[in-house]
């Protein structure tokens, strides 16, 4: 809810929709509408959903995707170009080939494509982003869908490489902290699900919190890290 408000500042969509298998705790912004989806378990849960199940939310040439860890920073970034293509994520610096776009946290997904998922058999543990852009990519190309290139892609969001600060969104669990005040940190990473985070996100934060001097947030990913379970990337 707070990734969809703070996205609704930065532009005008046709509509917004909280997908989740319960109601709001709290009152939606008006211009967001909830609909209720099975539970989602498991990160596979989550992956096997957007393969498979999003295309029937969508009713626009595109989606915007957008998690609790990231959102629609600069309105002004926006470029109509974006629309030229089928998906939009952020860069993966650590793939040194031509199938480094794109992050899912917070990525543009044509309707064209989401229905071309469907098709396409979900490896149980693998996420999405990844099987969308790397595993199934030269499938989904021969079917003429567009992957956006590099260049645009560092445009459009920042996950993993350094932000110029012109980009329209990010994503990340670690670049969103960097947006907060500690205490704004703490509340809102007390409230996660125990599971939400990997094992390696923590270990992250906690290095960040450290080397920053936020020591009562890095108590809290003490906790969470040694005293909570844990799903590593993947699971």
């Amino acid at each position: 809810m707070r990734a969809l408000t703070a996205s609704l500042r930065q532009a005008n969509f046709a509509k917004a929709v909280l997908l989740s298998d319960r109601p709001p705790a709290t009152p939606l912004d008006s211009r967001i509408e909830w609909r209720e989806i099975p539970p989602m378990r498991s990160r596979s849960d989550y992956s096997r959903f957007l393969m498979h199940s999003l295309a029937g939310h969508v009713s626009t040439s595109h989606a915007l995707c957008v998690q609790w860890d990231g959102y629609a920073l600069d309105g002004g970034a926006w470029r109509q170009d974006f629309l030229d293509y089928d998906y939009i994520g952020a860069v993966w610096p650590h793939f040194g080939d031509d199938r480094n776009v794109g992050n899912g946290g917070f990525s543009l997904r044509s309707r064209r494509l989401l229905k071309a998922l469907a098709d396409l058999p979900y490896t149980d543990g693998e996420p999405e982003d990844l099987l969308i852009c790397r595993t199934f990519r030269r499938d989904l190309e021969k079917k003429g869908l567009r992957f956006a290139p590099e260049e645009v892609a560092r445009k459009f969001s920042y996950e993993r490489s350094a932000p110029s600060g012109r980009e329209f969104g990010f994503h990340g669990a670690f670049n969103l902290v960097q947006k907060l005040s500690e205490r704004q940190a703490i509340g809102l990473f007390s409230s996660l699900e125990p599971r939400i985070l990997t094992h390696g996100e923590h270990k992250e934060l906690l290095r960040w919190a450290i080397n920053r001097g936020h020591w009562q947030f890095a108590a809290l990913i003490v906790f969470r890290l040694f005293r909570q379970p844990m799903l590593r990337a993947g699971n």
